[in-house]
């Protein structure tokens, strides 16, 4: 991609972002410290596309830069992926927040919030352009592909996004931090299958990694821990 033609969508997206930041249609806009927008290669290939921003993000206005953040950076890495080659962002760009004992907690958002911030959503889309898009979790997964959505049945499949944008949904790196015993293992498989596949839609032939020894395979495995 020429450098013109990057410093042309960064321009665009800088735009977008100051437009965005000052949408006040949802209650949760008046609430937020920092309206989080997204960040990234403005002609990355592959877009990652979360719920919605968490405490450290509205705090920061970046995407993905907590706990979840730092797994997510693990799990690009794990597909040679490095999170500045990749777009970023969320379904809402305000933090959704409920009422909890010690102050406001993170929450899921609301449809309506993330039919509010569709427009904006489909623009960060329409100016990266990217080849494939990766959705995190179920509430971005149901905003691409309707309510009736169940991520633990219907994730790992591909399906036709924005664009015609090839979609792969895996589970949101929040989710895997949440499990434990038996369970994580179960979900860090899913997960490496998803983003194999992820690697393998953005590559002409699949990388060495995509077929690895067992040995290899909980190498990389590590890389989620």
């Amino acid at each position: 991609m020429e450098e013109s033609e990057r410093e042309r969508r960064r321009e665009l997206l800088m735009r977008a972002a100051i437009a965005t930041d000052e949408c006040r249609k949802c209650a949760i806009g008046y609430e937020r410290r920092n309206n989080v927008y997204g960040e990234g290669d403005p002609c990355a290939r592959l877009m990652v596309v979360g719920e919605g921003p968490g405490e450290t993000e509205d705090e920061l206005g970046r995407p993905f830069v907590g706990r979840a953040g730092q797994l997510l950076d693990r799990m690009l890495a794990a597909i040679e992926l490095p999170r500045a080659d990749v777009y970023i962002c969320n379904t809402v760009k305000c933090r959704p927040t409920a009422a909890g004992l010690s102050g406001p907690r993170n929450r899921a958002p609301e449809p309506q919030e993330m039919e509010n911030c569709r427009s904006f959503l489909d623009e960060q889309i329409e100016i990266v352009a990217p080849e494939v898009i990766l959705a995190l979790g179920a509430p971005a997964a149901k905003s691409f592909l309707g309510r009736d959505f169940q991520i633990t049945k219907m994730r790992g499949r591909w399906y036709v996004g924005p664009r015609d944008t090839p979609l792969m949904v895996t589970f949101h790196p929040a989710y895997i931090l949440r499990q434990t015993g038996g369970e994580i293992e179960a979900v860090k498989r899913m997960v490496w299958d998803d983003l194999k596949a992820v690697r393998t839609k953005l590559d002409e032939t699949p990388p060495p990694s995509v077929t690895l020894s067992n040995e290899e395979e909980a190498l990389q495995a590590s890389l989620f821990e």
